[in-house]
């Protein structure tokens, strides 16, 4: 490593050192957007459906959550900045070419040892998340359940990762506008992820079962029918042995279409909050919510490909031998296009946060109609804020970079609108 490269590592360190602290101020100062004061004392407020203690173990675990999700970016381009700049993943690939036979078995050895090194660097921030969920008591997940669960995710990420970059670099090595040709082949790849996600990944974490309850599940799929949503039954999911937490989903394309309920929702809602929480999901099908993520993933990859394929290329040529990446097409510059696209997912999450929260409300407003009252809803919002401790106004900050859906509190005003608009 170059004195230049020593001194950018110091200087990055020492920027990140000083990000992480100003992040834990301003999550200690602002764990949360407080509640207007034409709010306080309504529904709204969670000073009425949380106690004093909950209240309090909220503002900790927010303000924890939130320092851990703005430091885990930089943390993350930190390891690849160390694996670049120090020569690591140059050095890796030339005792890799030296040593193993046949080359096949090269490019997926790198991915490993480099999803290892990623792994290793990200568990001390997995296991205080863990932690803290199981102190605040929505997490019942056993140490060894956790485990399992981080291997399997480790597997399949693997998996998934190695093929895609495998892909990616036979392109590379091939010169041209590689990236449109690697765009082109990611659209049915993205279709086919979709497809599988709930029939082949989702049951190795959990198990599925058809609805447990009969008159419910009926409910349910009469409420589909009613949507047009082309359903025959519903899942129930075991997720009470890791989770206090509540959730219903609906997922897949076609015949993998699923909708599902966590046992924890089934038991802590109602059946008209469990109506409506499932009225919210269909409302995502009904409004194609699923294929325009599908088709906005597509057209998001194209542009991330566009600008990181171009700021790979410019980072190769100037500081490629260096790093030990001798052209494009090096397995050692895996590390840079991990580093690149992780910077621009960071960079786009303002905008595809707020694309998802629309979609969200949009959906929040169908369950209304479809449902026909939106009674049992205020309710169902307080009971997701206490399973979950969740912050019921985050500050902007966190709005911003976090919330993929309007906050709770926003819900909950919504939801009393929507009914006194029909009174």
């Amino acid at each position: 490593m170059s004195e230049a490269q020593r001194k950018f590592v110091r200087l990055f360190f020492i920027v990140f050192a000083v990000y992480a602290a100003l992040i834990a101020l301003y999550v200690c100062l602002f764990p949360s957007g407080g509640v207007p004061s034409m709010y306080r004392g309504t529904a709204a407020d969670p000073a009425t459906y949380l106690s004093a203690e909950q209240l309090q173990h909220s503002r900790t675990l927010t303000a924890a959550r939130n320092w851990i999700f703005f430091v885990s970016y930089p943390w993350e381009w930190a390891v690849y900045l160390v694996l670049l700049l120090t020569g690591l993943a140059g050095r890796w690939q030339e005792r890799l070419e030296r040593n193993i036979r046949p080359a096949a078995l090269r490019f997926p050895l790198y991915v490993l040892l480099i999803n290892l090194a990623v792994f290793i660097a990200f568990l001390p921030l997995r296991i205080a998340s863990y932690s803290l969920s199981r102190s605040y008591g929505l997490s019942t997940q056993t140490i060894g359940s956790w485990l399992r669960d981080k291997a399997v995710s480790f597997g399949v990420n693997y998996l998934i990762m190695m093929l895609v970059a495998a892909i990616a670099f036979w392109f590379i090595r091939r010169g041209g506008r590689w990236w449109v040709k690697l765009w082109l082949l990611s659209v049915p790849f993205t279709l086919f992820m979709t497809y599988i996600q709930p029939v082949v990944i989702d049951p190795l974490y959990n198990e599925f079962t058809r609805l447990s309850d009969p008159k419910l599940e009926r409910h349910i799929l009469d409420l589909a029918a009613k949507a047009d949503i082309p359903a025959d039954r519903v899942y129930e999911v075991d997720m009470s042995q890791k989770t206090n937490e509540l959730n219903a989903y609906v997922n897949g394309i076609g015949s993998s279409l699923r909708i599902v309920l966590w046992d924890t929702t089934l038991r802590q809602l109602t059946e008209p909050e469990i109506l409506l929480i499932m009225a919210h999901e269909m409302g995502h099908y009904v409004m194609h919510h699923l294929e325009w993520s599908t088709a906005g993933a597509v057209a998001s990859s194209f542009f991330l490909m566009w600008i990181g394929s171009w700021i790979y290329g410019v980072v190769q040529r100037r500081w490629g031998r260096s790093m030990g990446i001798a052209h494009t097409g090096s397995m050692a510059g895996f590390p840079l296009v991990l580093l690149i696209l992780s910077v621009l997912t960071f960079v786009s999450l303002p905008a595809a946060n707020a694309v998802s929260r629309q979609a969200e409300h949009a959906a929040d407003m169908y369950a209304f109609e479809l449902i026909g009252n939106s009674d049992s809803a205020v309710t169902m919002y307080q009971k997701l804020a206490v399973s979950s401790l969740s912050d019921a106004n985050p500050s902007l900050l966190v709005k911003v970079f976090r919330s993929t859906h309007p906050s709770i509190m926003e819900r909950i005003i919504d939801a009393q609108s929507y009914r006194s608009g029909r009174q």
